[in-house]
């Protein structure tokens, strides 16, 4: 008996999407996610570097402490961001919460640009910083996973992975687009008009980045599996947000575990890199006799190596779906195992170690990156997509990953020990390599709850007459 699985849609009506239709879609999410981990992420760059001394002037040794923990508060609102917009996506739609969550991350972006500082409000300030941030976490609750669903949810089976990957491109794109003005403005500014008043550029560019966002999605139509689902149970619009979290422990619990594993894994990658790396090179090694890195120097490291993640990220996604989604997750959580500890070594080695230990971080996170997107959202039927992915990326990032930077700092200012974010690192690895033994292999296959799905362009070519005239249009 042959192995080999047959084309999708085999003996089964097959779901045709247009080509164009299916650019415009990954275009909207990948542009829309730029947006919005721009907007999320520019607060972690200018963390330890700046805001810190602007909001908590008189803390000392703490202040970076306390800077990060007012970025962790935001991954405290994720869940409830998830348990609102997820099963509200499941009911009316994929593309008009999405164009919610822009507009709700621009807005908090713009009002965090605007928050007086300490010296002119007090501590009032901060507190404002901590409700903004919030806000932004409530946002990012829906964003990311309504990405990934409307995403997969468009992709031909045959190639979600490398169109996933494009999710991830635009939130790489996101991060170094934050972390290259960030770079910019503390390069170029003086230190005086930095904390005086250049700090917030950064923040007010995110209002044009959102409206671009916003435009994108609002022009598009609901996805193709959630159309299906409307023509047959139109009553699901109604369903009651009990009945969708009761459906879900009970019949995916697998899916539940098996998913937090991977994000779990996945985003302290993610978090100890972006989030924290920068203020390890720029504060804590100096604080705890080390050689550490200027501010404009630690923020062009990371730009080199997400750049360098880009410049890969699709060829994997396109990787994994000729052999599989396991087998790439394998590897990242792997490396995360073998090459967490060493990784944090070789920051502590100079430049040129600083360099080595972020491509190595670098190496292990795209490996989820590119593949991740496309994984995750086949893990539930098409009915409790957007909220099972939001609740289970929400839950796991705000428990283990989105605190990691604020446990890591904590942790070694207390102790003195300087290789906590290996430790992070390596059990994250372990996560990863478990959650992986327990994956179905989903590449090539329909979404559960789906018709097979293909685009126009991978249709046969129409017939022609004899003066070479189509007499028919593929795709619908």
């Amino acid at each position: 008996m042959s192995s080999q699985r047959p084309p999708p849609g085999r003996g089964v009506a097959r779901a045709v999407e247009g080509e164009h239709t299916l650019r415009r879609a990954t275009a909207a999410a990948a542009i829309g996610n730029v947006a919005e981990w721009y907007d999320f992420g520019i607060y972690s760059y200018l963390a330890g570097a700046v805001l810190s001394r602007v909001f908590f002037p008189d803390a000392g040794p703490w202040a970076t402490v306390y800077t990060l923990g007012a970025f962790a508060a935001a991954f405290l609102m994720r869940p409830l961001g998830g348990l609102v917009f997820g099963p509200l996506g499941d009911r009316i739609g994929r593309t008009r919460v999405l164009s919610m969550t822009v507009l709700l991350m621009a807005v908090a972006t713009v009002l965090l640009g605007l928050v007086p500082t300490h010296g002119a409000l007090g501590a009032a300030a901060p507190v404002l910083v901590l409700v903004i941030r919030m806000l932004q976490g409530f946002s990012a609750g829906g964003e990311y996973t309504g990405a990934l669903t409307m995403i997969a949810e468009y992709s031909p089976d045959t190639r979600r992975g490398v169109f996933g990957s494009w999710l991830e491109f635009g939130t790489i794109t996101g991060y170094t687009l934050g972390a290259g003005v960030s770079a910019a403005v503390i390069g170029l500014l003086p230190d005086d008009d930095l904390l005086a008043w250049g700090w917030r550029l950064p923040f007010l560019l995110a209002l044009p980045l959102g409206v671009v966002g916003i435009y994108l999605r609002l022009r598009l139509e609901e996805t193709p599996a959630f159309r299906q689902l409307m023509e047959r149970s139109p009553a699901l619009a109604t369903m009651p947000l009990r009945r969708a979290l009761h459906i879900l422990v009970r019949r995916h619990r697998r899916a539940l575990v098996v998913a937090g594993g991977l994000i779990v894994a996945w985003n302290i990658a993610n978090y100890v890199m972006t989030s924290y790396v920068p203020t390890y090179l720029t504060s804590t090694l100096a604080e705890h006799g080390g050689t550490g890195t200027g501010k404009a120097t630690s923020t062009l490291l990371q730009v080199i190596v997400m750049v360098a993640m880009l410049a890969v990220i699709t060829s994997l996604g396109r990787l994994s779906d000729r052999i599989g989604r396991r087998p790439v997750l394998f590897a990242g959580s792997l490396s995360l195992v073998v090459l967490g500890l060493p990784s944090v070594w070789l920051l502590r080695q100079g430049l040129g170690g600083q360099l080595a230990g972020l491509v190595l971080m670098g190496a292990s996170l795209v490996c989820f990156a590119a593949v991740a997107p496309s994984t995750l959202p086949a893990m539930f039927p098409t009915l409790v997509r957007y909220g099972g992915l939001a609740l289970t990326f929400n839950v796991s990032v705000s428990v283990f990953a989105g605190t990691a930077p604020t446990v890591i700092a904590a942790a070694t200012t207390a102790t003195g020990n300087l290789d906590w974010p290996g430790y992070y690192l390596v059990a994250a690895g372990v996560v990863g390599v478990v959650s992986v033994a327990f994956l179905r292999e989903s590449a090539g296959r329909p979404l559960a709850g789906a018709a097979p799905l293909t685009s126009s362009a991978e249709l046969p070519p129409p017939p022609v007459s004899a003066d070479g005239v189509p007499l028919e249009r593929p795709g619908g």
